[in-house]
């Protein structure tokens, strides 16, 4: 079974000697793994260790990103819009949880 990766990771199995078998998804199919994606790296920022969250979070952030594209979205207007929701209902810097 396969899974997503970064545009760059053929060239760099190439460049280790080896062949990878490379589909290009159509589209339906590319939103569906880019939210298995998600997934994927959101449980490796759980799992992470101190050292490691940043790249982790780096990680969730590119899904992100091609997910709002693959939607239609530029990020200007993601930011915007997590804005007004900050505004409108807080963030989550108090660490509230409610029971």
């Amino acid at each position: 079974m396969g899974k997503l990766v970064r545009d760059k990771i053929p060239d760099i199995i190439r460049q280790s000697g080896q062949e990878p078998a490379v589909t290009v998804l159509p589209e339906d199919a590319y939103r569906d793994a880019l939210v298995a994606k998600l997934f994927e790296e959101s449980t490796e920022l759980g799992q992470a260790s101190p050292d490691e969250v940043t790249g982790e979070i780096a990680d969730v952030y590119e899904v992100l990103r091609a997910l709002a594209a693959v939607h239609g979205h530029d990020w200007a207007t993601i930011e915007a819009v997590a804005a007004a929701k900050r505004e409108e209902r807080g963030a989550f810097r108090e660490r509230l949880y409610l029971a």
